[in-house]
């Protein structure tokens, strides 16, 4: 049934990990008869998942710190949620300058192909662009793009300053 050792860890762990989760009852009462494939599949989904809301947040972040700005949303400005979004669009940034793909993009590909699907060709962001809007472009587009993205996050930063942290309860 295992074509590999480590399948039948990683089987193990993902049956273990969604009997954890209650919201996957129906799910649990099958789990003990998935195979490799069907394991690698749901990993390969819930990293696809991640990935997706990792992009969400990075871009609506900017577009809420803006508004938020404007109407005088106090949450926009809090010191850790704008140092969360600032990382999240540097490491995405700096990706691109040294021509990386990202992690999540090679392990949800890995997963698909221990699936027995096949993975993506380039970055995420790229497949997703070609598979929702029908367009191609050269990965310097790409580089370009985030870099933008990247400045707007940093102008944004001077346009809604954070506040400082309050010393005492809560800080």
């Amino acid at each position: 049934m295992f074509a590999r050792p480590s399948d039948r860890f990683f089987v193990t762990l993902v049956r273990d990990w969604f009997n954890f989760l209650p919201v996957f009852g129906s799910l649990n009462a099958g789990m003990g008869r998935v195979d490799s494939s069907t394991a690698y599949q749901l990993a390969a989904d819930a990293v696809l998942l991640l990935h997706a809301l990792f992009v969400v947040f990075v871009v609506s972040g900017l577009i809420l710190i803006l508004v938020g700005g404007a109407l005088g949303w106090a949450w926009v400005r809090l010191r850790w949620f704008r140092m969360t979004h600032l990382a999240a669009i540097g490491v995405v940034v700096v990706q691109s300058w040294l021509g990386a793909i990202c992690p999540l993009t090679t392990l949800e590909s890995v997963l698909r192909t221990r699936a027995g699907e096949s993975g993506y060709p380039g970055s995420f962001i790229a497949h997703w662009v070609e598979v929702l809007l029908y367009y191609q472009a050269p990965a310097w587009v790409f580089v370009v793009c985030y870099t933008v993205f990247g400045a707007l996050v940093i102008a944004a930063w001077f346009w809604v300053r954070p506040r400082r942290p309050k010393k005492g309860f809560g800080s």
